[in-house]
């Protein structure tokens, strides 16, 4: 069973992720906290991340900074009500950008994506931009620049 391990600082949404994730078969850390992030994964070894861009007094992206640095391999995905995060440069370390909503749908496909493959949710005529995309290394990209700042 996969574990997932979601940051988020409204137990509101903790409490819809855990209980919709739960009934998709994976097991759900919640946390709000954000000063307790890398003792979490580490305590926890979570397969998957579900990560707010706002932790309270935490800044998201500049964890998710953290956790690239020293998990590069474990999927994290920025899921927000803040549109303009997707656009942004810290947020390209991200694999997957969820919007916030009540349905959670996109949600669990990208949960599901990020713990699959991609390869087993796209067809055959869309495996080239698949393979345009992976050929780019975003989070090593991402861990550099973060390195030279």
């Amino acid at each position: 069973m996969n574990k997932i391990l979601v940051l988020d600082d409204n137990k509101s949404i903790q409490l819809l992720y855990s209980d919709e994730l739960t009934e998709e078969g994976y097991q759900v850390v919640t946390s709000g906290d954000g000063s307790r992030v890398m003792e979490l994964i580490e305590k926890e070894s979570p397969d998957l991340i579900v990560l707010d861009t706002r932790l309270g007094k935490y800044d998201g992206l500049d964890l998710l900074q953290q956790i690239r640095n020293t998990y590069n391999d474990l999927p994290v995905i920025l899921c927000t009500a803040y549109p303009t995060f997707k656009r942004g440069l810290k947020s390209m370390a991200a694999d997957y950008y969820v919007h916030k909503s009540s349905n959670l749908k996109e949600l669990k496909l990208r949960v599901k994506m990020a713990l699959e493959g991609e390869r087993a949710f796209l067809s055959k005529s869309n495996r080239s931009r698949v393979h345009e995309r992976e050929s780019i290394p975003t989070k090593q990209i991402m861990i550099e620049w973060s390195n030279l700042h």
